[in-house]
């Protein structure tokens, strides 16, 4: 599906004209989606991620000349604190305000708990929960300057549902949807709100690629892998698109949902309303 049709009609509003934000995990996937709602809708954005340097250059350029705005790029590494307090200085200096904060970076592995590697547990943690921790700590003072923030957390249907094997991204993302609720506790008086967005199972690269290798290794059709495998929770048994996660980000941002905080909104066709 194309994200530039999906994105016309917030472009066309530019709700969040004169806002800076930042996603991380931009460079490809959910989070680069994201980004390109926001800058759809009128925001400087900041990129952040993994990749090659002239992509990443190459994607900056198209958004810039798709939406007309500001997009920079910072390689911080998720797991540093070092780093990540960097990116955030580096993004208030250079645009003078932070004012929306999309948390999407994380990472996978599967394996029964008994044999779930000590390393992996380790950087899911840190790469799906403490990034998150130390990217709001950090750029809260910036929105309480101005009184305004909105802080999105790209957590998972896992967030608020369990499924074996995946014990240190289920317990990440239930943290996420912990710190959520705590954040917009703290911060209810300041004009800054902060919600989960809990997807299931959304149409990306990293999908297809699962799509193909699952029919391979078992035998059976794309349709039987993507039917009675990859969306056996969902009811809809469709995918959930990253243009309808940017659409709800833009509008978590947006001044009308200025009265919405603390929420874990699943994004996940019925998942889990079982």
């Amino acid at each position: 599906m194309n994200i530039q049709l999906k994105t016309q009609g917030i472009a066309a509003t530019r709700l969040l004209a004169g806002k800076v934000s930042l996603v991380t995990g931009s460079t490809s996937g959910i989070g680069l989606g994201i980004a390109r709602a926001l800058a759809a809708a009128g925001s400087v954005v900041v990129l952040n991620g993994l990749g090659a340097q002239p992509e990443i250059a190459k994607t900056r350029k198209q958004i810039e000349a798709e939406f007309g705005v500001g997009v920079g790029y910072s390689a911080a590494d998720m797991t540093s604190r070092e780093a990540i307090a960097e990116m955030i200085a580096t993004a208030v200096a250079s645009h003078g305000r932070l004012d929306i904060l999309v948390n999407n970076a994380g990472i996978q592995h599967v394996a029964p708990l008994e044999q779930f590697p000590v390393e992996k547990w380790d950087a899911i943690l840190s790469i799906n929960l403490s990034s998150a921790f130390h990217t709001t700590r950090l750029a809260l003072p910036a929105m309480r300057q101005n009184r305004f923030g909105r802080i999105i957390n790209i957590a998972s249907a896992h967030g608020l549902v369990a499924s074996p094997f995946k014990a240190a991204y289920v317990a990440a993302k239930h943290g996420v949807v912990g710190l959520t609720r705590v954040t917009a506790l703290e911060t209810a008086e300041d004009g800054i709100t902060c919600n989960a967005i809990c997807p299931g199972y959304v149409y990306t690269p990293l999908v297809e690629a699962q799509i193909d290798g699952q029919a391979k290794a078992h035998g059976i059709s794309r349709e039987q892998v993507i039917h009675d495998v990859l969306l056996a929770q969902q009811p809809n048994k469709r995918f959930a698109t990253v243009e309808e996660l940017g659409a709800l980000t833009v509008f978590l941002a947006s001044d009308a949902a200025a009265s919405i905080t603390g929420v874990a909104l699943p994004v996940d066709g019925g998942w889990t309303a079982h």
